[in-house]
Formats: structure tokens, C-alpha cells, sequence
């Protein structure tokens, strides 16, 4: 089973408290099992015709791009970051972002069962991850100081609109997503992944107002926006920040 398979499955059945474990992959319209013929990636989508071989009931749009999302972002983590430690970091950050992002597209949360976790397992890889280095100590507890700092100023930077408008902002697990970004990429670079995300979210939320997609009070999930500037920080956020600095006079 490929990494986009076994994501597609924690998006289908995290939300609704379904086990990962059991039961093996099956049709949910019709029970039966998948076999492996119909679990590889893209091309069993492709050739299936985006339906179960068995009932011919349709399968969901988004199976397809979880699967073509993992094959375009992990060789684009492995060319950035090459062979070793940090490329098995990156994949599983990754992963969980992903779940994220559908899931919080799909059901508008942001799932604790994934996100606390991710900050668990996140800072104990603080300690090994050595992409903080540029801006802090090589050696000592500098390195993870950056994680915990960023962590600290994500998740404050994200709580305090849920607390000055008593809940009807920002819930908390944006908060807690991105503390989980500053952990994974750090002090600075959790501004450039807040940043980025921020201004997405609005460029689209704009966007969906002018042309009438969307109405005015209709709610937007926005981890999907803080999940892009995540790995937009993770893969550039070096350049990204110093083409900040170089825009400052001073």
C-alpha cells in the first residue's frame, strides 16, 4: 500500500473515530475488499475509471489527488533536502499536513487525534533536525530553543484572534496547527509559513467573494491556507525570508 493509499484511509476514517488498522481497504458502498491491483497509486484510479470494479459506484474525486499530491511532493523533498534524516522528517511532516488539509477541507476541523500528536513526535524530531541551523547554534540546546520558540509564537499568533472574539474566530486547532508549524521549520521561519498562509487564504477568500462562489458568512476552512504556507516554509523559507530582509531600508 502506498503512503497516498494509507492517507486517504486516515482521511476517511479518523474524522468518524474508524480504526487505520481494521478493516483492510473495501468499497464503502459495497463492502467489498480492495485487492492490490486496486490499490495502486494514480494508475488503478486511471484504469478503474474512477469507479469500484465491483459495484461501479464512484469513487471520490479526492483519492486521486491525495495520490498525485504525494507523488509530486516526495521527490520534490528529496531533491531539496536529498538522501538522510531530514528527508524522513520532511516525508512525515508532510503526511500529516496532508491529512490535515483534507481533512479540514472536508469536514472543517482540524483533528486533534492528527495535529497533537504531529507536535508530540514533531518535538522529539526537534532535536535531530538540523534545517534550524542557519539561524541558530550548530550545537547545544540553540536548535531546539528555535523549535520551541516557534511553536510558542505560532500557536499565540493563531489564538489570539479565537481570543478576542470569544471562539467566533480562529478556532483551536489552528492554534495548535500552527504551533505544529513552528515546531517543524522553526523560529523564524514559522512568520514566513503564518505569512504565506495568511495571505493565501485571503487572496482566495477575496477571490471567491467577487465572483460569487462563495457568500459573505459562508465559513472557510482555513487550515488548508496555514498547511500551504507550512510547506512553503519548509522547502523555501530561507529565500523566502531573506528576500524579506532585503526589502527592509535598514
Amino acid at each position: 500500500m502506498s503512503v497516498g493509499s494509507f492517507l486517504n484511509l486516515c482521511i476517511d476514517r479518523l474524522p468518524h473515530g474508524g480504526s487505520i488498522i481494521k478493516p483492510p481497504s473495501h468499497c464503502e458502498s459495497c463492502g467489498k475488499s480492495l485487492t492490490p491491483l486496486d490499490l495502486v497509486p494514480i494508475f488503478s484510479y486511471i484504469l478503474l475509471r474512477g469507479r469500484c470494479r465491483h459495484c461501479g459506484t464512484g469513487i471520490p474525486p479526492r483519492i486521486l489527488v491525495v495520490e498525485v499530491a504525494t507523488a509530486s511532493l516526495f521527490p520534490l523533498l528529496a531533491w531539496h533536502f536529498g538522501l538522510g534524516a531530514e528527508l524522513a522528517f520532511s516525508i512525515f511532516y508532510t503526511s500529516i499536513f496532508l491529512l490535515i488539509f483534507f481533512i479540514d477541507l472536508e469536514q472543517q476541523i482540524v483533528l486533534y487525534a492528527v495535529v497533537i500528536p504531529g507536535i508530540a513526535l514533531a518535538f522529539v524530531f526537534s532535536f535531530f533536525w538540523t534545517g534550524f541551523e542557519e539561524y541558530w547554534p550548530q550545537t547545544g540546546p540553540g536548535i531546539t530553543l528555535s523549535a520551541l520558540l516557534g511553536g510558542a509564537v505560532g500557536a499565540a499568533l493563531m489564538l489570539l484572534p479565537n481570543l478576542l472574539t470569544r471562539g467566533r474566530g480562529m478556532g483551536l486547532g489552528d492554534a495548535y496547527l500552527a504551533g505544529l508549524i513552528g515546531l517543524v521549520v522553526g523560529f523564524p521561519l514559522v512568520l514566513v509559513g503564518l505569512m504565506t498562509g495568511i495571505l493565501a487564504g485571503g487572496l482566495i477568500a477575496v477571490s471567491l467573494l467577487a465572483v460569487r462562489l462563495v457568500k459573505r458568512r459562508t465559513a472557510i476552512p482555513f487550515g488548508p491556507f496555514l498547511v500551504a504556507g507550512a510547506m512553503a516554509a519548509l522547502v523555501w523559507g530561507d529565500r523566502i525570508i531573506n528576500w524579506w530582509w532585503s526589502l527592509c531600508p535598514y
